[in-house]
């Protein structure tokens, strides 16, 4: 996957530290791009379609920007835009990023002693060429009991407003009451490595398509 890197640049669309660090982690030098796109607006029933639309409307946004300063035009090496998006699903509906503290602790709430599954999306573009490679995957979190305490701790420190579903799985006060997780935890994180490594190379080498992997 290294080896990518000398001929090809890539931009990570995408303000999220646990991206910003798996993509890092995965051996991979990146700039980062964020979409400034209304999410609440693209709706779709399916969590699948509504993680992939979300990625897409990312992207153009970002390639938007990209075509209007010309950066695009004057750079000679191909580029790959990689966007991403989470979404938790919990008892069959979908939980995005909670907008306000009862909302928070509504959700965290309900995760404790339970399990809620996340699906999440990864889109490369190949801006050389336009044709992109899209696919998602998903994975269940089992939780043990959460104190109130430490869902108070969470919401003053204004973690759940950050994260689809309003749990951030790496934080020293939720990993803890993490009993299992069934996929792989990247996924949870917010960015499949295996995936994202696929479709680089697909995007490299292929036509544009779409991978289900759950």
């Amino acid at each position: 996957m290294v080896a990518e890197e000398s001929s090809c640049k890539l931009i990570l669309g995408s303000s999220s530290m646990a991206r910003q660090r798996i993509l890092a982690e995965m051996g991979y030098e990146f700039t980062i791009m964020t979409a400034d796109i209304d999410e609440k607006s693209i709706r779709k029933e399916k969590p699948e379609e509504l993680v992939m639309a979300l990625a897409e409307a990312k992207a153009d946004a970002i390639m938007s920007r990209l075509q209007n300063t010309g950066i695009l035009e004057k750079d000679a090496q191909t580029t790959l835009l990689i966007t991403a998006d989470t979404v938790v699903v919990y008892k069959g509906v979908i939980r995005e990023k909670p907008c306000y503290e009862e909302e928070a602790r509504e959700f965290i709430k309900g995760y404790s002693g339970g399990h809620a599954a996340v699906v999440g999306s990864v889109l490369v573009t190949n801006l050389r060429t336009g044709a992109s490679k899209g696919g998602w995957e998903s994975a269940e979190v089992y939780f043990h009991d959460i104190p109130d305490e430490v869902i108070d701790s969470l919401i003053d420190e204004g973690i759940p407003f950050n994260v689809a579903g309003g749990l951030m799985l790496e934080h020293p006060l939720t990993l803890p009451f993490v009993e299992a997780v069934i996929g792989a935890t990247d996924t949870v994180m917010g960015l499949s490595k295996s995936l994202t490594e696929k479709l680089i190379q697909e995007s490299l080498f292929q036509q544009p398509g779409i991978q289900n992997m759950s």
